[in-house]
């Protein structure tokens, strides 16, 4: 009976305890559905919010756009009612625009190129008109939108009147009256950042454009930067305008909601190119702003958009590389047992036999090559370069390469490094098995690498070098696993133990005065002493296997030691990057006597390296090579540029063409000889150049709104002029060489009548209109008209005696062309790559008989199409070699070679047509 009892009670308790956690789970059960629901109210609510807010903002937007339509369409009226007041005055005003005698002062520089002041302005506009270049005008740091310069500035020789002058369009050039009211400005016009020098970073005066910071100009990692907010690939051009918090993006974050919303797409490139029939017109897209183009009369009827233009016959062939990167770069000049020296400059490695002058180049890398190591079998090369263009060739990676055949043997860390290799260098000891590399990033991470193991290589080890600069990495000659580096604040001795690990011991100076700040070479002696020069002038002996100093050698340079180069018959030569002197020593560093001087205009010493016998190979910090000995002296073997480079223009009748930049240095070279004809230093940063007609004057265009004369074969200067202040962005002679036009960045074009067998210069007048800076222009073949592209993606057309715009584009649909370098045309249509910004083909040349066109943009490609490129759809070969971006193309007069200029990378690279 007890038991039954006890059973019962423990029934009761077992029923409770289940009815408790059945309970329990109830309520959670509950709970969590209570809180689910909640989250989905929240939800729901914040999708309401959302599309409730970005509707609010879509109408926002779009009543900015009636805004700004009901502006352009009053400014189109107001434009009409001022041609029709033109109209009236033209007669009483041609014969001041064709004798240039508006009243006028100001100063001038041995020319008529003039700095003008009119009298009809008040005291109050010119002080507007000069405002410092440091200043903003308000209205530009608030409003986005373009502005139009006033036409009545400091600078017209035009009879000076009020004029009211109307915001430029969308569309380029429609012959509809409303064309000015249906083709708003959209606030998302291109605004990355330059990377020009000060001189070039001006803002743009009050009565200029808006744009000076237009990518045109800069290179193409400011592009990237530029475009990281967009919310995607394909943003909407509502999304474009909105910041990245903008309400309307997050509605705007799934492929559904795009398509749905698919009418807020921007469109861009020729992808949505159009062609109307009735008009004879190409309708295409740059940035969401809609651009026609004229196809001539004869192409009307036949002009299919959808056709797929071939890629030419013709290719080309990298035929010869100038230039060095020297100012730098460190470590990067030996000679190969081919008898060539082996360098690099911009993304190529070239090879060059200077006996006889001949080059043969590798081509694998897609950006800047940074650093440059030889193995101990002489046959293999590995280079490292920097972060690219490219998505999976373009990371820093090492490339270790053939010397002999060219062919790519292995390709080390895609993916692995962090911004740029540095240094590089084979073991030694053992054969070259092992690869060291410095890794440019924040850690300056050193790694070692048994590249031979399979098909990409084995990363044996990696560590943190140093938290400041490392500027130099050597395996040691005789001791295994034995890794010196050296930078900013120290030297530091590696070693490899047999599980992969590096231990680090720091150099110890033993006193303050021995510490320099910088340890900026090393070398080796024969019995294993490590040789480091430093930022003191000071040469250092390192004692074999330890971290203490042996011997030091105070005061041997006048600045920085840059090279120290153990020969083989044991003496030792150092070479000074301030002083430019190249000093011998025995092996306990006591002088020989034997010394040298690079002359100063070469630069400093960079690298030294041993040649073939008694010689040595000296690359400098202005990007020159040198050959030479100690006893003979040296002489250049290889000139280049040190500076961003603008200006090209080849000679109308020779082999030869002219290159400058912002070095300040002009330079005559001869493609067949592969030589400089002549360089000088005009003390002016250029940005272009052209020849004459007969060859024998040269024009330069300076940063500073300067414009030089100067003879092409004696380099002396006739003249120096001025119009404005701003970077004269290209110039042009007439093919009857009897005008001169010159395309400023203030937004305007100058033009000057030739006299005197091209000495002699006199202002004709000045075309305005442009809303933006003036990139590339175009002469008729009849010397009547002129044709010109802006940094705003406009096309105008100009009556150049008169120095009047032709409103009216289809009028000169017909008109023949002397060149064809502006991107912006019917015949360039094809150049323009979907997707692609409106500034990133920098230029482009046609070929003298008119098949080829060229291209060169800011990913560092040439490319070369059959010329007219009028397809949307053009098909192109397409070349690398310059690692920046690709400033200027051009023909040879005889279409034999094409040359281009890179900007960042200072290379001239020479293309021979096949």
């Amino acid at each position: 009976m007890t038991i039954h009892v006890h059973q019962i009670c423990l029934h009761n308790a077992v029923i409770e305890n289940i009815s408790e956690i059945s309970l329990v789970t109830d309520m959670q059960t509950v709970t969590a559905k209570v809180q689910l629901a909640w989250n989905d109210m929240i939800e729901t609510e914040n999708e309401s919010l959302r599309e409730r807010v970005g509707d609010l903002e879509k109408k926002v937007l779009e009543q900015g756009d009636e805004i700004v339509c009901l502006r352009s369409t009053l400014a189109d009226a107001l434009r009409r009612l001022n041609q029709l007041e033109g109209s009236r005055t033209l007669s009483l005003n041609t014969s001041v625009l064709k004798n240039g005698n508006t009243p006028r002062a100001g100063n001038h520089y041995g020319g008529n190129g003039h700095h003008l002041i009119s009298p009809t302005l008040s005291q109050k506009e010119v002080t507007l008109r000069y405002r410092s270049t440091n200043e903003h005008p308000v209205s530009a740091l608030r409003d986005p939108v373009r502005r139009v310069p006033s036409h009545n500035s400091t600078h017209s020789s035009l009879p000076q009147r009020r004029a009211v002058h109307y915001q430029s369009t969308g569309s380029l050039h429609s012959d509809s009256p409303s064309s000015s009211s249906v083709s708003p400005v959209p606030p998302a016009s291109p605004s990355p950042s330059p990377t020009r020098p000060a001189t070039a970073q001006k803002s743009q005066r009050s009565n200029g454009t808006n744009l000076y910071n237009s990518k045109r100009w800069s290179s193409t990692g400011d592009f990237n930067q530029a475009q990281q907010f967009s919310v995607a690939p394909q943003s909407s051009t509502l999304a474009s305008r909105l910041g990245t918090k903008s309400l309307l993006n997050l509605n705007l974050r799934t492929p559904t909601q795009q398509n749905h919303n698919h009418h807020y797409h921007q469109k861009h490139g020729t992808r949505d190119a159009t062609y109307n029939n009735e008009e004879g017109s190409v309708r295409m897209f740059l940035r969401g702003r809609p651009i026609n183009l004229y196809a001539p009369t004869a192409d009307i009827a036949t002009y299919d958009i959808t056709k797929v233009a071939t890629a030419p016959s013709s290719k080309l062939k990298l035929d010869w590389v100038y230039g060095y990167r020297g100012k730098d770069c460190r470590s990067n000049l030996y000679l190969l047992p081919t008898g060539e020296m082996v360098y690099f400059v911009a993304s190529v490695a070239v090879l060059y036999n200077v006996e006889e002058q001949s080059q043969r180049h590798y081509l694998g890398h897609t950006d800047d090559i940074k650093c440059l190591t030889i193995h101990p079998n002489k046959l293999l090369v590995a280079t490292g370069q920097t972060a690219g263009h490219d998505s999976r060739e373009g990371k820093p990676h090492i490339r270790v390469w053939n010397s002999v055949s060219l062919a790519t043997v292995v390709v080390l860390g895609l993916g692995e490094f962090e911004r740029s290799i540095s240094c590089l260098s084979f073991s030694k000891a053992d054969g070259g098995s092992l690869l060291c590399a410095i890794d440019e990033g924040n850690d300056h991470n050193i790694s070692v690498w048994d590249w031979q193991k399979n098909e990409k290589g084995h990363k044996i080890t990696e560590t943190k070098c140093s938290m400041d600069t490392v500027v130099a990495a050597e395996f040691h000659p005789l001791e295994r696993n034995q890794i010196v580096t050296c930078g900013k604040g120290h030297i530091s001795f590696w070693t490899l133990d047999t599980g992969g690990t590096l231990y680090k011991r720091n150099g110890i100076f033993e006193t303050t005065r021995d510490r320099p700040k910088y340890v900026t070479c090393l070398a080796f002696t024969q019995n294993g002493d490590v040789l480091s020069g430093d930022s003191n002038g000071s040469v250092v002996i390192w004692s074999r296997g330890t971290n203490n100093i042996k011997k030091v050698a105070r005061n041997v340079h006048e600045g920085s030691v840059f090279s120290i180069c153990a020969l083989k018959e044991g003496s030792i030569i150092t070479g000074g990057g301030k002083d430019g002197k190249l000093i011998q020593f025995d092996t306990s560093m006591h002088p020989t006597g034997y010394e040298a001087q690079v002359a100063e205009h070469l630069g400093g010493i960079r690298t030294v390296s041993e040649g073939r016998g008694s010689q040595l190979l000296v690359g400098s910090t202005r990007n020159c090579i040198l050959i030479g000995s100690l006893s003979m002296g040296f002489s250049p073997a290889v000139l280049g540029h040190t500076d961003e480079l603008w200006a090209l223009c080849p000679h109308p009748t020779l082999a030869q063409f002219l290159t400058a930049g912002f070095d300040r240095i002009v330079q005559l070279w001869d493609s067949l000889s592969h030589s400089v004809v002549w360089s000088k230093d005009i003390a002016e940063q250029a940005q272009s150049a052209a020849f004459s007609s007969n060859g024998h004057i040269i024009i330069v265009g300076c940063v500073s709104g300067k414009w030089i004369v100067m003879d092409s074969e004696t380099r002396e200067i006739y003249s120096t002029h001025v119009d404005g202040n701003e970077p004269i962005q290209v110039v042009k002679f007439s093919p009857d060489g009897q005008l001169l036009a010159l395309g400023s960045r203030d937004n305007y074009i100058y033009i000057y009548q030739v006299t005197d067998g091209a000495k002699h210069y006199t202002r004709l007048g000045r075309c305005t209109g442009h809303s933006s800076f003036i990139t590339h222009i175009d002469w008729s073949s009849d010397n009547e008209y002129l044709r010109s592209n802006s940094g705003d993606y406009e096309l105008l057309y100009w009556k150049v005696k008169v120095c009047r715009q032709v409103p009216q584009s289809t009028q000169l649909r017909d008109v023949a062309w002397a060149s064809n370098s502006c991107v912006l045309s019917f015949s360039t249509i094809g150049i323009w790559p979907e997707g692609a910004d409106g500034t990133d083909v920098n230029a482009c040349e046609r070929s003298n008989k008119a098949k080829l066109m060229a291209t060169g943009d800011d990913f560092g490609k040439v490319k070369l199409y059959s010329y007219p490129v009028k397809q949307p759809k053009s098909l192109c070969h397409s070349y690398g070699g310059h690692s920046s971006h690709v400033t200027n193309v051009t023909f040879l007069h005889d279409d034999s070679r094409l040359i281009s200029i890179g900007g960042k990378d200072t290379s001239v690279l020479q293309w021979q047509i096949i």
